[in-house]
């Protein structure tokens, strides 16, 4: 398979989930497979900054030897303020103290590296890039990365963000609006999954702020259940490659089954090499 100036690499969220990502991206990295963009929503993107900065096994060690080490899902974070996922740790502690992340070789990297969020105020998807400033490229990922509800809000530039897959939960049509009309696209769901046709109520004093946000929750199944069928039809008529998981996920968001995590992790791993070894994409 021929990775040219007009192939992205799109990198879907999942929480733990992503586990499956992490193993893909070793194997890119292992066969020095580099894109000139990649984009990454939530856990798509914190796995996509460690491809960034080209650190093989970063990932990996974040979702399954860390957390074996330093159990950051749970209760007690959320009632902490920290969300339900430690993000505080995960993104301010972890990155300088346990496995420090590469800054200088993401900045350089000759590719680009986008993360989307969702923005509270105005209900829409934000891209970002960012090549200069640490605590903001962090501040981005964090921001991504934050689950509605689970997590709590996160400020990017002083503006309310949130969890990029509300708005964007596989941002394959930002992929080719900047021109990357071939895509390899990592999934954390099995062909034929979709969400299930009901929508979302919230409690009135959930985002009671954010009116937009709230709108987004409440049809987020179907926007997601739109991207699949995209997606699908992408793959269909060869623009595009998907890595996904074989079958339905015994895994969920906030697994710490670290079993569990590693057999997901082995399988992405395996199903990237799998898809690569018989991979044609036109255009």
């Amino acid at each position: 398979m021929l990775i040219d100036n007009k192939t992205g690499l799109v990198l879907e969220g999942g929480g733990m989930r992503a586990t499956f990502t992490a193993g893909v991206l070793d194997w890119l990295m292992d066969k020095e497979i580099w894109f000139p963009y990649t984009i990454g929503v939530s856990a798509g993107a914190s796995n996509g900054i460690s491809y960034a900065s080209r650190q093989r096994g970063r990932s990996r060690f974040s979702n399954i030897d860390l957390l074996e080490k330093r159990n950051y899902i749970g209760l007690s974070y959320f009632l902490k303020g920290r969300g339900y996922i430690d993000m505080n740790f995960l993104f301010y502690e972890y990155p300088d103290a346990y496995y420090p992340l590469d800054y200088d070789t993401c900045f350089r990297s000759p590719g680009r590296f986008v993360m989307v969020t969702s923005n509270c105020l105005t209900g829409r998807a934000e891209y970002f890039e960012e090549r200069q400033d640490r605590d903001r490229l962090v501040d981005i990922c964090c921001a991504s990365c934050s689950i509605p509800v689970m997590c709590p809000v996160k400020y990017v530039d002083g503006i309310p963000m949130v969890d990029g897959g509300v708005c964007d939960a596989i941002p394959i049509r930002q992929s080719i609006r900047e021109g990357f009309v071939k895509n390899v696209v990592v999934m954390t769901r099995n062909k034929g999954y979709r969400k299930e046709e009901k929508e979302v109520r919230l409690p009135g004093f959930i985002y009671r702020k954010y009116p937009a946000l709230r709108e987004q929750l409440r049809s987020r199944h179907r926007r997601y259940n739109e991207l699949l069928d995209f997606v699908d039809a992408e793959e269909a008529a060869g623009r595009a490659l998907v890595i996904r998981p074989e079958k339905p996920l015994e895994v969920g968001r906030t697994e710490r089954d670290s079993r569990k995590l590693q057999a997901l992790y082995d399988e992405g791993y395996a199903s990237a090499e799998k898809a690569f070894r018989s991979a044609t994409l036109s255009l």
